[in-house]
């Protein structure tokens, strides 16, 4: 694949800063008609003479006035730069800014347009609304963020190849940069460097020829070769299966991947800024970071919204699985792998009876699935009735939307496997771990579905994630909805 050029990656940057400036925007001035409209029924409701409004101007107007003037303030001042690093007196001046110019504006408009009728009770109410859910707003949304930085799902593991100058360097600008980095440790070529101290703490893990057991056996995010490539013997093999896994491969310049003349086969090859070093990035996943916010923007939103709606569902199901199988709980949890081999709790309603896990061995002669995947046709264990409608409508799936509330789980993506599966993958087969995994994907909305081998599911997700775009998802959206409707689970 061609490489792309640094403009390509500078204008996905742009644009992903662009969405995140509109998000904040809106949400602002969201809270700001929220205050307005607030303060206009607060006022018609004070009692004795400080109630009431004059009828004579145009609320509408005076409305659109506050959202045009406050949207330009917001917008001149660029508060939104660098929120996440802000401090609680930035978050303070910044509100204080954006209401202080704004009702500032707002009161010579309200003038020069001979608009004088509008009340300064009401005019002071809405300030002090606007302050408060502001501030508010704004102190949730960093809270929330600060939160999901320091969570672990958010841990961006680095190993690093290399020992010397190059690699001290790389591991100061990572932990100078403070961004939920977690540096696994160094690998190098010479076994007796092996247990050495780099910098930090940081110390060499082991020799290159343990780089495929180190990646899989522990989360890996991006691997950072700060060393010459000449000095690697072999390096082009390390770097196909860095590469084939599907794990992010950084290169510090020299620039000698040229003189090992590799070409990926897989992965996109650009170029970035790493806190101001110039780097190689080899990354057999998307670069299109704006598509990838937006991706998460609908996951959390939509995931939000189904679950304060299918609250009574649930609560329905519940009461079916319990009146069926009155033994065991209604959710069933299991220990499923997410997102470059992180490990999670995958909540499903329960379709089988309590000890399924137990009577697995006993059923095993009888598995119906090629490769390490477990399936056959009437399940002694699933509960009668509620069981079989559950498995065939795939509504048993639904409590994964908490998952995805967790950032764990993605409403397309794919399906997230077992650990006990993951250990018999083939090196090629573990790069369907290198997104996020879904609700659902492309091989369950496949024809015959159920029929399929374990490599062609292999192979339709790594389809999806080598073609993923958003229409993509939404197709795999609606055509699941038609497989629920048509009852084709098992």
């Amino acid at each position: 694949m061609a490489p792309l050029g640094n403009n390509t990656l500078i204008l996905e940057e742009r644009r992903k800063r662009l969405l995140i400036k509109w998000m904040h925007t809106l949400h602002d001035l969201g809270f700001t008609m929220c205050a307005f409209i607030g303060s206009y029924f607060i006022k018609v409701n004070l009692p004795g003479k400080y109630g009431g409004v004059d009828v004579t101007p145009n609320y509408y107007i005076v409305l659109l006035m506050v959202v045009i003037i406050w949207f330009l303030v917001t917008y001149l001042l660029n508060v939104y730069s660098f929120f996440v690093q802000k401090t609680f007196k930035n978050l303070c001046t910044d509100v204080m800014k954006i209401a202080a110019i704004g009702m500032i504006v707002l009161l010579a408009c309200l003038y020069f347009t001979n608009i004088k009728e509008v009340s300064r009770l009401q005019l002071g109410i809405f300030f002090i609304l606007d302050v408060t859910l502001l501030f508010i707003g704004k102190r949730i949304i960093l809270t929330l963020l600060h939160r999901y930085s320091k969570s672990e799902l958010n841990i961006y593991n680095v190993l690093i190849i290399g020992s010397k100058k190059r690699a001290a360097g790389a591991i100061g600008l990572i932990n100078a940069s403070k961004k939920g980095y977690n540096i696994i440790g160094c690998l190098d070529t010479e076994k007796h460097d092996v247990g050495k101290e780099v910098r930090d703490g940081i110390k060499v893990i082991g020799t290159m020829q343990d780089l495929k057991d180190i990646i899989l056996s522990r989360v890996v995010d991006e691997v950072i070769f700060a060393m010459p490539l000449k000095n690697i013997d072999s390096v082009n093999v390390y770097m196909l299966l860095i590469e084939v896994i599907g794990i992010k491969v950084r290169i510090f310049p020299d620039w000698h991947i040229y003189s090992v003349l590799y070409q990926p086969g897989i992965a996109q090859m650009f170029f970035d800024d790493f806190h101001g070093i110039p780097t190689m990035i080899l990354s057999a996943v998307t670069s299109k970071q704006r598509d990838l916010m937006i991706k998460s923007v609908i996951d959390y939103a939509t995931a939000l919204i189904l679950c304060f709606l299918l609250l009574p569902f649930f609560a329905a199901i519940a009461i079916m699985i319990k009146l069926f199988s009155s033994k065991g709980p209604v959710l069933f949890s299991q220990e499923r792998v997410g997102l470059n081999g992180r490990k999670f709790k995958l909540y499903k309603f329960r379709t089988m009876v309590p000890d399924a896990e137990d009577l697995l061995e006993q059923l095993k002669h009888l598995n119906e699935a090629s490769g390490p995947a477990f399936k056959i046709k009437k399940d002694p264990r699933i509960i009668p009735v509620i069981g079989t409608i559950l498995r065939k409508t795939s509504l048993d799936e639904l409590p994964q939307l908490f998952n995805i509330l967790k950032g764990q789980m993605s409403l397309v993506g794919p399906r997230p496997p077992l650990p006990s599966e993951v250990i018999q993958y083939d090196v090629w087969q573990r790069r369907r771990l290198s997104m996020k995994p879904g609700l659902t994907c492309l091989w369950q909305v496949a024809p015959r579905r159920n029929e399929l081998s374990f490599h062609q599911w292999m192979q339709l997700d790594l389809e999806y994630i080598d073609n993923w775009s958003l229409p993509l998802d939404f197709s795999i959206l609606f055509r699941t909805a038609l497989v629920v409707v048509g009852a084709q689970g098992r």
